[in-house]
């Protein structure tokens, strides 16, 4: 498409000596391969009517061996088709690594120890894996980051709750309790609620949850792992990251490097010392803030409180300093809930202005909520969130009824809950169908993984040898050949756009094509076997390579 739009370029250069931008569109398979209204968008600079610039571009395009067709459509729509041997160029190439030597930080995922992960979060994890993964096919270095808080509030009342279930602070009771890092993860969240509730509703337990609160940052500062309430907050603290990890393991994706609060904060406080006395910090009432701009909605933010304790805002600039300093990254790409959009933009601001060469090379990504039958939006603190792990199992048992083949349950489970996260636009509200999700007949995982076991099945019963490139197409196989040749621009708009759901759509137009195709042209025993072979390998081809982009397996057979 660039490579024909430049050609276009240079035509209207050599016949009118203009400098214009040319965009191609991808019509109707009837009206061609490509369609361009420039002629309409030069006839008020040439005072030609548009039709007549239509047909000298007309002239000057039909020479080209690339084309097999150029017509003109309306008052001067220009409708270009390629040749069979272009069209099966375009098909056979590979997306562009535009990105290489580019490195790339990116930071999803994100739970706080002591709490579950939740729907939120595998929303999260799998959006930002498979951005992770779409960075990476174009070429980039890609360094997969997490934070999340190990200190603050949340802890000292799901430590609160411990010693209240255990009836006292006794870390030896801990070897009592279940070995599995579920269970354990259970466990802790049931003593966050118990301490949540309490904090809010006993004056008592309050005072007691706020002293612990500065008894934890302790333990970090005073390097304290001995005394038995320190041993029960880092044997807990420990199970927090190996529930995590089995949970990114359940869910087949790459582990992050974890960064916690208790690690940023000591940096984040030393820049926040440093940019307090450059004048970029201002103190308050005992407190240090950074000074908004209402010109530019951005609100006044409290990086250290009277207290002396850091906040978020310092532990997030102590994040991006670690980054930076650990991976140089050239970019870095962060995705968080929508409920952060303003704060991080008085994040990155104030990170710009801290340190002026990290400007324009952060991106923030915000992901919607998931949302269920009841429309509800679920929570932690109330403790009627839905776990995420209750999500993969409402899809494994779901998948059951559909898949016979046992050893096939988890890779459909897996590419059922992916797709539909990446099917929406991110930043959008995902309203969670369970039928729609698990589906053979629909836009889902499982339809797509089908499509390709389908395309192995054919390809597993031919004996034909694949054509040479120079065959000429039928019109059906033109139209599966076209629908192939888009993916690279698809996987570039993708990554430009940071948009994996194009990803998504093309895949399941490109299943309908196909099917299209399949139902009016046999592939075996068929005269045309050869050609079509080939056609049916590069639409395999294509198809797992899309679903790898998103995490999922392609299986042979289903």
């Amino acid at each position: 498409m660039e490579q024909l739009a430049q050609q276009i370029e240079l035509i209207i250069t050599e016949l009118y000596d203009l400098q214009v931008s040319v965009k191609l569109e991808r019509p109707d398979p009837q009206f061609g391969d490509y369609a361009t209204s420039v002629a309409m968008q030069l006839a008020g600079k040439l005072g030609k009517p548009p039709r007549e610039i239509a047909e000298q571009l007309r002239d000057k395009l039909s020479s080209s061996a690339s084309l097999a067709d150029v017509t003109i459509a309306g008052p001067g729509f220009l409708n270009i088709a390629l040749s069979d041997a272009e069209l099966q160029r375009l098909a056979t190439r590979e997306p562009a690594t535009s990105r290489r030597e580019q490195t790339y930080v990116m930071e999803y995922s994100c739970p706080n120890a002591f709490k579950e992960l939740h729907t939120g979060h595998l929303y999260q994890t799998l959006a930002g894996d498979v951005l992770a993964r779409l960075l990476e096919r174009s070429g980039a270095t890609v360094r997969r980051t997490s934070f999340g808080g190990d200190v603050g509030l949340h802890v000292a009342k799901c430590l609160w709750g411990m010693v209240a279930t255990l009836g006292g602070v006794k870390p030896e009771a801990l070897q009592s309790l279940d070995d599995d890092a579920f269970a354990r993860a259970r466990w802790i969240s049931g003593c966050y609620v118990r301490g949540a509730g309490q904090y809010e509703a006993d004056e008592t337990a309050k005072q007691e949850i706020d002293e612990l609160n500065k008894a934890i940052y302790a333990f970090h500062a005073e390097n304290d792992h001995e005394s038995p309430l320190a041993q029960l907050y880092w044997t807990t603290r420990g199970w927090s990251y190996d529930y995590f990890n089995a949970f990114y393991r359940l869910i087949q994706v790459d582990q992050m490097h974890q960064y916690a609060e208790s690690e940023t904060a000591p940096v984040g406080l030393a820049v926040v010392r440093e940019q307090l006395a450059a004048g970029n910090l201002q103190e308050s009432d005992g407190a240090v803030v950074f000074v908004g701009d209402e010109t530019k909605h951005l609100h006044t933010r409290v990086f250290v409180t009277s207290k002396g304790l850091p906040t978020y805002e310092t532990k997030d600039i102590g994040v991006i300093w670690l980054e930076k300093e650990q991976y140089n990254f050239d970019h870095r790409v962060l995705i968080t809930g929508n409920d952060q959009k303003e704060y991080m933009r008085v994040i990155f601001t104030a990170a710009e202005l801290f340190r002026p060469e990290l400007a324009g090379t952060m991106t923030h990504l915000t992901n919607g909520t998931v949302r269920f039958g009841d429309g509800k939006k679920m929570s932690s603190r109330l403790g009627n969130v839905s776990r995420a792990v209750d999500v993969v199992e409402v899809v494994r048992e779901k998948v059951r009824e559909l898949v016979k083949d046992e050893s096939l349950i988890e890779t459909v489970t897996l590419g059922a809950i992916k797709y539909v996260f990446a099917r929406y636009r991110l930043g959008g509200d995902i309203a969670f169908d369970i039928d729609d999700t698990v589906s053979l007949a629909g836009n889902s995982g499982p339809y797509i993984q089908y499509a390709h076991a389908r395309a192995c099945s054919i390809l597993a019963k031919s004996t034909a040898n694949q054509a040479e490139p120079d065959v000429h197409y039928t019109t059906d196989e033109r139209a599966l050949l076209r629908k192939i040749g888009e993916y690279p621009e698809v996987i570039e708009r993708a990554m430009q756009e940071l948009a994996p759901h194009h990803i998504c759509t093309y895949l399941y137009e490109l299943a309908q094509e196909f099917n299209r195709f399949y139902e009016h042209n046999r592939v075996i025993d068929d005269e045309r076997e050869a050609e079509r072979v080939g056609l049916v390998a590069r639409y395999a081809q294509v198809l797992s390579d899309g679903l790898g982009i998103l995490g999922i397996a392609a299986p042979q057979k289903m």
